[in-house]
């Protein structure tokens, strides 16, 4: 038995819809839900209504698979059978070096403002630790364990938005306050025509995610919301626009905070009869509530949760059901989506609770 369940994994989501929550029932529901299909303009959606050439453009089911697997926390994970050395966290806490050896406090102190050797030193993208194996084969990957002790070390978190706010500073960002509100930096033009180009955009994905593995959640909408605010409003950054809509929204946790997002998205892209992101039509002629995936029919609803597995198969009668192994603290409950709490905090302007 053990080593039944040892093998066993949950079944994946095949299509980009199953992999999407962001619109589906087991969202919470709020008031300007009923809005959201009507976002951008009359002429717009007049224009786009008559506007008979085919849709070019689809969603990646990569980048929806690996950031569904993210947002609930690697669901057929496999605990290493490898001995937890700590290493992220003994690094942050300056006692062992980044390859080659560097330490934590000469990056955070000597390389602010140098933006050649962050532009050129790819070994520095250890400062923002994930649970899976990026493209630096040095990077050691995070552990549950591991993170638990991270988020309640003092001096490795201090370290952490130290490094957070030396990155904002390269992409032409300041951090503002400990709500992760952010700003334009002095320097913003200068940095945002060296950011306007896709090589530095699996960076942004992967300090986001790391944000929310190391109990920085909040922080990411605030950052995601300048991107989509440069992208599509000002024009600063257009070669983002795509990135930050495919990628970036959907590393963020909380369905309610993605839709957000993604309506103020939907008011300013143009052509906004091309906006891939918004919620699937109604169902026609189905049962009442019912929904099916955007441009389709009959598409399949979103996968479920491994919680909502978890809780649906406690009253089965036959089968073996198992959890996502070793699973976050931190999930999407049916009834609420992400709960983030903490015995002091600030909120930012999505009303999310951030630890100090």
């Amino acid at each position: 038995m053990g080593n039944l369940l040892g093998n066993w994994r949950l079944k994946e989501p095949s299509t980009v819809e199953e992999c999407d929550s962001t619109w589906g029932s087991d969202s919470e529901s709020d008031e300007d839900d009923s809005g959201a299909s009507g976002s951008g303009s009359p002429a717009e959606g007049e224009r786009g209504a008559g506007d008979a050439s085919p849709q070019k453009m689809k969603r990646s089911f990569y980048a929806a698979r690996d950031l569904y697997k993210y947002r609930h926390s690697y669901p057929n994970y496999r605990k290493s059978r490898q001995p937890n050395e700590y290493r992220n966290l003994r690094f942050y806490l300056n006692k062992i070096p980044l390859v080659p050896d560097i330490y934590i406090e000469e990056i955070l102190t000597k390389w602010r403002g140098d933006y050649d050797k962050l532009e050129h030193n790819h070994t520095y993208i250890q400062l923002f630790p994930l649970r899976e194996q990026g493209l630096n084969f040095y990077a050691h990957e995070l552990t549950q364990d591991e993170i638990k002790e991270f988020q309640s070390t003092r001096e490795a978190k201090r370290r952490f938005l130290v490094a957070y706010s030396l990155m904002l500073d390269f992409y032409g960002i300041k951090l503002l306050d400990k709500s992760g509100n952010v700003a334009r930096a002095p320097n913003w033009q200068e940095r945002f025509r060296h950011l306007n180009s896709q090589h530095n955009y699996l960076r942004i994905t992967r300090i986001l995610k790391s944000l929310g593995e190391l109990g920085y959640e909040a922080f990411k909408a605030p950052l995601v919301h300048l991107f989509l605010e440069e992208s599509l409003c000002h024009s600063t950054l257009t070669n983002m626009q795509h990135s930050v809509l495919e990628y970036f929204v959907y590393t963020i946790r909380l369905p309610a905070t993605r839709r957000r997002l993604l309506r103020y998205a939907h008011q300013h892209y143009r052509p906004a009869h091309a906006f891939l992101w918004g919620p699937p039509p109604k169902r026609r002629g189905g049962s009442a509530g019912g929904s099916i995936g955007a441009g389709s029919s009959g598409i399949r609803a979103p996968a479920p949760t491994p919680e909502q597995h978890r809780r649906g198969d406690e009253h089965a009668s036959s089968g073996i059901i198992v959890s996502s192994h070793d699973a976050m603290m931190c999930q999407e409950l049916a009834g609420g989506g992400l709960v983030m709490v903490a015995a002091r905090g600030e909120r930012n302007q999505y009303d999310e609770v951030v630890p100090l």
